[in-house]
């Protein structure tokens, strides 16, 4: 048996973070996972894991790996929730899978942070269902990672499908929370934030949008982040923000459109240096220059959708991510983990919160005495 003398808290005694692992989801199956687990744990020794799944089928693959078979703990689950299966379904009658037993041990404070590559629709359900919202959060969202221009080589954007609406209070609670992300996840002090919108005029957009534009500009004298107004779709990946905002259908309709357009491009530059004896030549002497830009874009070094406004992390890898990729997403959720994203959030939307009511009180106050 796979077992190892890690605490039953979050957080042992020599610093070390306990995540859980979802290890049955996703396209690839649990040795992709279990790889990416070993490759992280060779870079991060404060890593434990609480590994959830068909223990029958995890424990062979955990034994031949010395490093994981000392950090990690398996815990047999018998049901695996498939990439097609329906959220509601999975709400009703997928209490014995890997996946709920992974977002319990968060929940139940075995675990700092969750890690699946499974179902999205279905992961996001779990996580609001038994993690539960915030205080002061009326949306959780999904943040990821875009390249960008800027020095850190990504921007932050969020929602990018938690939920397709959003109120004018969502995005700027979206904006608060995505300020918080890129201090982590950029390195960034003070991020700039950005409203998706269909043009940088003051009279475009939809009414919630111009409410919401108002509200961040006050928002933003408070310094937790400067914002830059309104921005379109061609500014996601430039160097004039840090933080894009928008609703979950906005962002997830953007996150697909530029995955499929770096697809298109990938597939058109192998096309054409296949063409011909010259274009083959020129392949080999642009290779130096292509590996270097594969690498910069590479999703992989960033894989990974974090559920913001939970009271617990959970990062949502990508379905077909390969051991590289699930790597990444274990990084991605120990330094959340490390950070308390959580708890910073709740203190960040409780004081502003706190502020907006003291100021419309003292509106309030003021149109009285009038």
């Amino acid at each position: 048996m796979a077992n190892t003398a890690q605490p039953r808290k979050g957080n042992g005694d020599s610093g070390a973070i306990v995540l859980s692992i979802d290890a049955m989801g996703g396209d690839n199956g649990p040795a992709v996972v279990l790889s990416g687990l070993n490759k992280a744990l060779w870079r991060n020794p404060r890593l434990r894991f609480l590994v959830f799944g068909n223990k029958a089928e995890l424990d062979p693959l955990v034994q031949k790996r010395p490093l994981l078979r000392e950090r990690c703990e398996i815990r047999h689950a018998e049901g695996v929730v498939t990439m097609d299966s329906k959220p509601s379904h999975v709400m009703r009658h997928g209490k014995n899978t890997s996946m709920w037993a992974a977002i319990d041990a968060v929940r139940d404070g075995e675990a700092r942070a969750c890690v699946s590559c499974g179902n999205t629709g279905a992961l996001m359900a779990l996580s609001m269902i038994r993690l539960r919202k915030l205080p002061g959060v009326n949306r959780p969202a999904i943040a990821c990672l875009w390249p960008s221009r800027n020095p850190a080589g990504f921007n932050v954007m969020l929602d990018v499908g938690a939920d397709i609406r959003a109120e004018a209070e969502d995005l700027v609670q979206y904006a608060l929370m995505g300020a918080f992300y890129a201090q982590i996840a950029l390195e960034q002090e003070r991020p700039r934030i950005g409203l998706l919108n269909v043009g940088t005029e003051e009279h475009k957009g939809r009414a919630e949008l111009k409410v919401a534009h108002d509200m961040l500009v006050e928002t933003a004298k408070g310094g937790l982040f400067d914002y830059a107004g309104y921005i379109e779709g061609g500014d996601i990946p430039s160097d004039k923000i840090d933080v894009i905002v928008t609703d979950g259908f906005t962002g997830n309709i953007a996150l697909k459109t530029g995955e499929g357009t770096a697809r298109l491009v990938s597939d058109a530059l192998k096309q054409a240096f296949r063409h011909s004896i010259l274009s083959r030549i020129a392949s080999l002497l642009a290779l130096p220059s292509l590996l270097r830009l594969r690498k910069r874009i590479d999703p992989r070094r960033v894989n990974g959708g974090v559920f913001l406004g939970l009271n617990g992390t959970v990062v949502k890898s990508h379905g077909s991510s390969d051991a590289m990729g699930v790597r990444s997403a274990v990084k991605l959720a120990f330094e959340l983990a490390r950070a308390d994203l959580p708890g910073q959030l709740a203190h960040r939307v409780a004081s502003v919160e706190e502020a907006r009511q003291g100021a419309a009180q003292i509106g309030q106050l003021y149109g009285n005495q009038k």
